[in-house]
């Protein structure tokens, strides 16, 4: 990953808000930028946005281990403007205790970058939960949450 220029710009989306959309060519596997923020506890992540389920409010917490979460909404960097997607084109990747973005696909000028969320659900998230992390992308798989997918219920 260079330290130059970056591979992307910032702009208006039709997903959410701003988001990230390639100005050069980025070829599959390409590590595209480090997600960066502040590194804080799982703890003070949950009291500093405790009250924050704002509808379509953004998503700035990237969790790395059990010990550390990544607030890109202090110090953080464009990556921050990447959005959700339910078919994305990059992955989130942990790599040494940090987070980068890279392609999963080939990528063409002018297409919003995007990776799936994957947001953890816990047991008690219902169709309310569901709909405060509401889906925008627009994919044809679309699961409609930035919610992890459900747990498929095999027949027996």
């Amino acid at each position: 990953m260079s330290k130059g220029k970056l591979k992307f710009k910032v702009s208006s989306s039709h997903i959410q808000g701003r988001g990230a959309f390639a100005t050069h060519r980025i070829r599959n596997g390409t590590r595209i930028i480090e997600y960066t923020g502040e590194r804080i506890t799982s703890k003070e992540a949950d009291a500093r946005y405790e009250n924050n389920h704002a509808k379509d409010s953004p998503v700035l917490l990237f969790v790395v281990d059990k010990r550390t979460v990544i607030d890109a909404g202090v110090n953080g960097n464009e990556a921050r403007f990447i959005n959700h997607s339910c078919e994305p084109n990059c992955e989130a990747v942990i790599d040494a205790r940090r987070i980068y973005v890279e392609a999963v696909r080939t990528i063409l000028p002018g297409e919003e970058l995007t990776y799936d969320y994957n947001l953890t659900r816990d047991k008690q998230d219902d169709k309310e939960t569901e709909a405060e992390y509401v889906c925008h992308c627009g994919a044809p798989s679309c699961r409609g949450t930035m919610l992890e997918p459900l747990p498929k219920h095999r027949k027996r």
